[in-house]
Protein backbone atom coordinates (compact mmCIF):
# COMPACT_ATOMS: atom_id res chain seq x y z
CA UNK A 1 0.00 0.00 0.00
CA UNK A 2 1.50 3.38 -1.14
CA UNK A 3 1.91 5.79 1.41
CA UNK A 4 -0.39 8.99 0.96
CA UNK A 5 -0.18 13.15 1.12
CA UNK A 6 -1.98 13.18 4.26
CA UNK A 7 -1.05 13.86 7.75
CA UNK A 8 -3.13 14.37 11.00
CA UNK A 9 -2.39 17.59 12.70
CA UNK A 10 -3.43 19.02 15.99
CA UNK A 11 -5.55 22.23 16.01
CA UNK A 12 -4.98 24.33 19.05
CA UNK A 13 -7.63 27.29 20.17
CA UNK A 14 -6.09 30.51 20.40
CA UNK A 15 -8.29 31.57 23.16
CA UNK A 16 -8.25 27.94 25.07
CA UNK A 17 -6.34 25.05 25.82
CA UNK A 18 -8.59 23.41 23.43
CA UNK A 19 -7.54 21.04 20.74
CA UNK A 20 -9.17 19.22 17.42
CA UNK A 21 -7.45 16.68 15.26
CA UNK A 22 -7.52 16.45 12.18
CA UNK A 23 -6.49 15.57 8.47
CA UNK A 24 -4.75 17.72 5.87
CA UNK A 25 -3.12 16.73 2.05
CA UNK A 26 0.34 18.46 2.81
CA UNK A 27 0.72 18.82 -1.14
CA UNK A 28 -2.19 21.13 -1.66
CA UNK A 29 -1.87 22.64 1.47
CA UNK A 30 1.23 23.90 2.57
CA UNK A 31 0.43 26.47 4.94
CA UNK A 32 -0.68 26.25 8.30
CA UNK A 33 -4.42 25.45 8.39
CA UNK A 34 -6.33 27.98 10.14
CA UNK A 35 -9.96 27.12 11.01
CA UNK A 36 -12.75 28.76 12.91
CA UNK A 37 -14.44 25.86 14.95
CA UNK A 38 -16.95 25.41 18.18
CA UNK A 39 -14.60 25.97 21.36
CA UNK A 40 -16.62 23.59 24.10
CA UNK A 41 -15.11 25.15 27.09
CA UNK A 42 -15.62 29.36 26.05
CA UNK A 43 -19.01 27.67 24.22
CA UNK A 44 -18.44 30.14 21.38
CA UNK A 45 -16.65 29.79 18.22
CA UNK A 46 -12.69 30.29 18.02
CA UNK A 47 -9.79 30.65 15.39
CA UNK A 48 -8.26 27.32 15.68
CA UNK A 49 -4.44 27.53 14.66
CA UNK A 50 -2.30 24.34 13.31
CA UNK A 51 0.08 23.16 16.24
CA UNK A 52 3.58 21.22 15.94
Amino acid sequence: MAKGARETIKLKSTESSETYWTRKNKRNTTARLELRKYDKQLKRHVIFKEAK
